[in-house]
């Protein structure tokens, strides 16, 4: 934004009455954009078993790129080497792209190995939240539950403190 554009809006800001300064904010009004309520979204659920199927994908994924995708790496060191023996400046060419192909194979199933173990963990470690969020949550019903239990009704004060509007030292 150029300086005169800036002056040109905190003069239309002016002229509406309005000095206060928004950023990165549409007009609550405006009806474009989305909502900002996170009510309106809901909360982020993700269920063991959605885990469970993104850590088989990747697992999956991990073991058909060592059995296939490395098919091709054997026979063209071979084939690198023929033609390197032979002479040929493409066989040095030919084993610098197998190599190559190996080394992002290997990056790309290391990646997979992560995604796979990442969603045991996370699994397990969700789990183990989950677990105790739950038994924190019981044993703070358990403690309202012992401030529920009443004497007399809610609101009457109990006789044990005597009358509230009796003063000390008169008798």
């Amino acid at each position: 934004m150029a300086w005169h554009e800036w002056e040109q809006l905190k003069a239309q800001a002016a002229e509406r009455g309005s000095t206060r300064m928004r950023l990165n904010q549409l007009d609550p009004g405006s009806g474009s954009g989305t909502p900002h309520d996170p009510d309106q979204y809901g909360d982020l659920k993700v269920s063991q078993g959605s885990l469970a199927v993104i850590g088989k994908h990747a697992f999956d994924l991990y073991n058909d790129l060592w059995n296939k995708g490395r098919r091709a790496v054997p026979s063209s060191e071979k084939a690198a080497g023929k033609l390197f023996d032979r002479g040929f400046a493409l066989g040095a060419g030919l084993q610098h792209v197998a190599t190559r192909w190996d080394e992002q194979l290997t990056s790309l199933r290391d990646a997979c190995a992560h995604i796979a173990n990442h969603m045991t963990v996370t699994k397990k470690l969700h789990a183990d939240d989950d677990h105790y969020i739950r038994r924190q949550m019981s044993s703070i019903d358990a403690l309202d539950a012992g401030f529920d239990e009443r004497v007399g009704q809610p609101g009457e004060k109990n006789g044990i403190y005597g009358d509230p509007g009796a003063k000390k030292g008169k008798d």
